[in-house]
């Protein structure tokens, strides 16, 4: 595992466009089903400790925000040939154990994890109703082993600002944690 920082992908950027399946439910998932909604986007997996760390906060936090109108996908881009924890069949272990209320999907290609210049899990994006870019970065302080409570603070803070009608936060953080786990010869050359 290399601990990895986000990219931080230019504010304003559009969201690039996915059509992915969701291994849960077998439903194909774009980008245009949630056209005219905030959206956030968060690149996970089921074996990262960063993500796992986080994972029961942000699936109450992504629940508590859907239903204040955020849509919320998560996308597992990691070569699961070389990392069988993140098979798409995990996947669906990982859905059930931990409720998740948004669909999980599986960028095999790993596509669209380059076209958000993705790096780590977790990667985190919040798009407005037009898919214009407001936030990228952490979900908090918290890592593991650094004993500081995970709240989801910073993506929070984010969130109400984006349904209040408010500013970017001026102090957006990179996200770190593992690295995307690339298909050997498939790495981004955004580092």
């Amino acid at each position: 595992m290399a601990r990895t920082p986000s990219t931080m992908l230019e504010l304003g950027t559009e969201a690039p466009d996915f059509i992915l399946p969701e291994p849960a439910t077998g439903k194909i998932i774009s980008r245009k089903d949630f056209a005219g909604k905030p959206l956030l986007v968060a690149f996970i997996c089921n074996h990262c400790p960063y993500v796992i760390h986080i994972r029961d906060t942000f699936a109450q936090l992504a629940k508590e925000y859907q239903q204040r109108g955020i849509a919320v996908v998560a996308i597992n881009a990691n070569d699961a040939a070389s990392y069988p924890d993140d098979s798409p069949e995990k996947m669906v272990e990982n859905v059930n154990a931990h409720a998740f209320t948004f669909p999980y999907l599986y960028d095999e290609s790993q596509a669209v994890a380059k076209a958000y210049q993705a790096a780590c899990t977790p990667d985190l994006y919040l798009f407005d109703d037009k898919h214009t870019l407001f936030y990228r970065g952490q979900f908090d302080d918290a890592r593991p082993g650094n004993n500081i409570p995970v709240t989801g603070e910073d993506l929070r803070h984010a969130l109400d600002r984006l349904l209040d009608n408010m500013y970017p936060p001026a102090d957006q953080k990179a996200s770190l944690g593992c690295n995307i786990k690339w298909k050997p010869g498939n790495e981004p050359n955004y580092f």
